[in-house]
């Protein structure tokens, strides 16, 4: 009983401690975060966003809180398996189109083939990629092979554990091995710590609680928030396609997404301090007010049903 009892305690996620980074420390990561948002989205697929459907996000955060894995666990397998997926469909579309050069036959059933064996390994690539996360943190649980087969099992599913092992490596192989994804998470706590350091007077513990809550709520309701946005952006309730595709790239910004939860969460906690903070962010950022002020109104709208910040 006693070793169980220090076990929960080593994986019981108490959140992270601010104040205690050096100031230098801090705006170096500041500078790495935001130099590896624009690059992300300058290489942004067109199929970024397909495989963050609600129902995927919850099925990955119901299995994160099954294995009491950390708060960033969940959002790196939800990443994670993003990222694979639009391979996997990126490597489709690629062979298809050399079989159309090369001419050879059976090239639609060939891709049927492919479609199919992605669609029937969905499960598994989703169990994998929190099998994986779990692995990131390394002082949380980790998911081994028993416990993820004992979970498939439980869903009529008969793999083995060798095609769980080789499940893991077609993940890394396909993502080179660059699974260390920052999350929008760690945007949050960054931008936390730097508004710490610029006089924030609002308690960091409870700001990060409520932000965690809000993100967690921005990624099951992501279609609906954005769809807001989109709205207000470009002052029309019917947005065309070519508005659409080119609003992905906001969809994606994981610095606008910190940005915009943090205001959300002062506004609900402090409503007083909402005014400094935004103009904290953005000078932090470079994220104009007016574009933290939409993003907390979208995500509040859906949070409370309207009462949030208006344009004045």
């Amino acid at each position: 009983m006693g070793s169980q009892v220090r076990a929960a305690s080593r994986c019981r996620d108490t959140g992270p401690v601010f104040g205690k980074v050096a100031p230098e420390v801090i705006e170096d990561m500041l500078i790495h975060l935001a130099t590896e948002n624009e690059r992300f989205l300058s290489e942004l697929s067109d199929q970024a966003g397909c495989f963050k459907e609600s129902q995927i996000v919850e099925f990955i955060f119901l299995l994160s809180e099954k294995w009491h894995l950390g708060q960033s666990a969940r959002y790196q397998a939800v990443e994670l398996l993003e990222r694979f997926m639009i391979k996997q469909v990126e490597q489709i579309c690629n062979s298809s189109r050399e079989n159309v050069r090369s001419g050879e036959r059976g090239q639609g059933s060939s891709r049927s083939s492919l479609q199919d064996q992605i669609y029937s390994t969905f499960v598994l690539r989703l169990v994998s990629c929190v099998q994986l996360a779990s692995k990131l943190s390394l002082h949380y649980n980790i998911v081994n092979s028993d416990t993820a087969l004992k979970f498939l099992q439980s869903l009529k599913y008969s793999y083995t554990k060798q095609e769980l092992l080789e499940s893991e490596l077609v993940i890394l192989k396909t993502l080179h091995f660059q699974i260390e994804v920052s999350t929008p998470l760690a945007y949050v706590e960054l931008l936390l710590e730097v508004l710490g350091h610029n006089g924030c007077l609002l308690p960091a513990e409870p700001l990060h609680q409520m932000c965690v809550q809000l993100l967690d709520f921005s990624y099951l309701t992501r279609d609906t928030i954005y769809g807001t946005l989109l709205k207000i952006a470009i002052e029309n309730s019917t947005p065309n396609q070519l508005q659409v595709t080119k609003f992905l790239t906001v969809k994606e910004d994981f610095m606008l997404l910190a940005v915009g939860i943090i205001s959300t969460s002062v506004f609900i906690l402090s409503t007083g301090h909402w005014q400094q903070v935004v103009e904290h962010l953005h000078r932090i950022t470079g994220i104009t007010s007016q574009s933290i002020l939409e993003f907390s109104y979208a995500v509040l709208k859906h949070v409370v049903g309207g009462s949030a910040p208006k344009q004045h």
